[in-house]
């Protein structure tokens, strides 16, 4: 190995030494004692998303398989979250990064990338920033990372202080410290992939549910076994919700898909803003759905347990989105029945969806 690339994992290995890990959050709620909800908080990593943990492991994983060396255009497809944290490894490296992006990615998100230092290379239709992604590294002689192919890969899913052993290892001490469910959404489906595979890798009988938005073709892959489904455009749940079947996408380890309308995502985060006192990112709203459907289950069933979800980033990136009342309407969203369906739910346990 030549020094550049060692010293380069040095410091990636060196700001993951000084990070603790994300808390784990109890909703309380007057509706259930029997059944827990937890809400690992990804938004508090340095560049507030879930996905700093993805972006250290494949810039790990680009360096030491030698895709990455000390003069190579870092090239990225993403909706947005993932490039912000690339930025932010590439200029600790000293590396330039280039991000390929929808344009209607979230304006925050753009910023965040320019801060660390990235370039934002936005097209009109979002099937097309894998082709763009690889047109630009063939350009710039540069190496497009690809986290819709390497995410599963690039992730040491058996432990390594990976998600779900922190899950488990904060879990210990709780009520019911074996979950039910793990719930989240897939965007390349790698946290899918790692929570499935770690969960029957450790033999918990823990089951994992993947939600997945409105426009995105995981729901239908996994119900009809086809890796080829396709849908044109993007979801309207920036990070969540793919126009293809992505690689990472690993149906075999997971239990569960659950199709959640736009509308109910959108109601969900301002929710979660009444009840947490936060804002939320609109695939945590996702995951809230997920949750409350298998909640609602459970108790029809007479069983008891936990259910543990993710806050996947923070709410402040969507301020001119999903938290601003105007765009709401202008897109057609009345979010005030799903609300009603929300609050109902946590103060009494009735889950009856908007007709």
């Amino acid at each position: 190995m030549n020094p550049w690339t060692s010293q380069a994992i040095r410091k990636i290995e060196a700001d993951f030494n000084r990070s603790s890990d994300t808390h784990l959050i109890p909703l309380l709620m007057p509706c259930s004692s029997d059944i827990q909800v937890y809400f690992k908080d990804e938004s508090t990593h340095p560049t507030g998303s879930l996905k700093h943990r993805l972006a250290r492991s494949l810039i790990v994983y680009s360096l030491c398989n030698g895709s990455i060396k000390q003069d190579t255009t870092v090239i990225e497809a993403s909706s947005g979250s993932t490039a912000v944290s690339e930025a932010y490894f590439a200029r600790l490296l000293g590396l330039r990064f280039v991000a390929v992006m929808p344009r209607g990615t979230s304006i925050e998100k753009i910023k965040a990338i320019e801060f660390y230092g990235g370039q934002c290379h936005l097209v009109d239709n979002g099937a097309m920033i894998y082709d763009e992604a690889q047109r630009l590294a063939h350009e710039l002689n540069g190496h497009y990372i690809d986290q819709f192919t390497y995410a599963e890969r690039a992730t040491d899913w058996r432990g390594n202080n990976n998600i779900a052993e922190t899950i488990f290892a904060q879990m210990r001490l709780e009520p019911s410290p074996e979950p039910a469910w793990i719930v989240c959404g897939a965007g390349t489906g790698g946290t899918s992939a790692t929570l499935g595979r770690y969960v029957r890798y450790q033999h918990h009988s823990t089951r994992i549910a993947v939600v997945d938005p409105e426009n995105s073709v995981f729901y239908d892959s996994y119900y009809s076994g086809s890796r080829d489904c396709v849908c044109e455009g993007g979801s309207g749940v920036e990070g969540i919700g793919r126009p293809r079947v992505e690689p990472s996408f690993i149906a075999g380890v997971i239990d569960r898909m659950i199709r959640v309308p736009n509308v109910a995502s959108y109601a969900a985060v301002h929710f979660l803003e009444e009840v947490m006192g936060r804002r939320c990112g609109g695939s945590t709203g996702t995951n809230l759905f997920g949750v409350f459907t298998l909640m609602n289950e459970m108790r029809a069933a007479g069983q008891s347990g936990s259910v543990v979800t993710l806050i996947c980033d923070d709410g402040n990136r969507y301020e001119n989105t999903y938290f601003n009342r105007d765009w709401l309407r202008e897109h057609g969203h009345d979010i005030e029945p799903w609300l009603a369906t929300y609050r109902r739910f946590f103060e009494s346990g009735q889950w009856v969806l908007p007709s």
